[in-house]
């Protein structure tokens, strides 16, 4: 029984963190599509097409962004649209990818017009309709991007810094901390199949992705070898929820 309540956990725990293309506000398309030998105004239709989905696309240039983009490039999901043409048919697959370069969701289209700007535009409005319309989830904190566009790689919950205990209490609520994969942990009442909060690293060292039993996502943290959550507020607050170690 005791192990079964341990897979559900993992379960919950795995469907929980199934990243959406819904979660991101801002998207960055590639100054050209590299598989298409010629624009073929794609580039342009995708961009409105993206904006009609309530998405930011963003310039080119970094220096541009808005500052929660240019501060945490994870915040910034990235797309990219491949010609799968073949002697019958426009076809195009549309990618949609995290900052790690992690494939969120892929998305196929075709059409039956034959003239290639037509035809292919046509692919491209037939691949986003899978595409839901942006819900952005709260932005992840400033990290170290650097000079290098490349995200730093996620730091496994196993480092140094992660406290060691399995128990802890904010004085009301005791919570059994439990290590899903090197990745990701969630803390849970005992016996529950159901998360109190489920965590996922992310770019930033000791900073999560969280995901709490309301549906709600923020972020917690480790902070003096207790974990703390920030809980979203009514008023679009933020309250500081710390569970020390028992």
């Amino acid at each position: 029984m005791k192990k079964l309540s341990i897979l559900m956990l993992a379960v919950s725990s795995t469907m929980v963190f199934a990243q959406k293309v819904s979660d991101y506000k801002y998207v960055s398309v590639p100054e050209k599509f590299e598989t298409f030998k010629e624009d073929y105004g794609l580039k342009n239709f995708f961009i409105k097409a993206l904006a009609g989905k309530k998405y930011i696309v963003l310039p080119v240039i970094k220096d541009n962004w808005p500052a929660e983009a240019k501060s945490n490039f994870c915040n910034v999901v990235n797309a990219d649209v491949i010609n799968d043409k073949n002697l019958f048919k426009n076809k195009v697959i549309v990618q949609f990818k995290d900052c790690n370069n992690n494939l969120i969701q892929e998305s196929k289209g075709g059409s039956k017009i034959k003239e290639y700007e037509e035809g292919l535009q046509d692919a491209i409005k037939e691949a986003l309709i899978k595409i839901p319309l942006s819900n952005p989830v709260a932005f992840l904190p400033a990290s170290t991007n650097g000079q290098n566009t490349s995200p730093e790689p996620a730091v496994s919950v196993a480092s140094t810094t992660t406290p060691e205990a399995n128990s802890y209490s904010n004085g009301k609520l005791d919570l059994q901390k439990i290590q899903i994969d090197p990745n990701q942990f969630i803390l849970a009442k005992s016996g529950s199949s159901v998360p109190f909060a489920a965590f996922k690293t992310t770019s930033k060292n000791s900073v999560f992705i969280v995901k709490l039993a309301d549906g709600n996502t923020t972020i917690g943290y480790f902070e003096n070898g207790g974990i703390v959550i920030d809980i979203p507020q009514a008023d679009g607050r933020y309250s500081k929820e710390v569970f020390m170690a028992k």
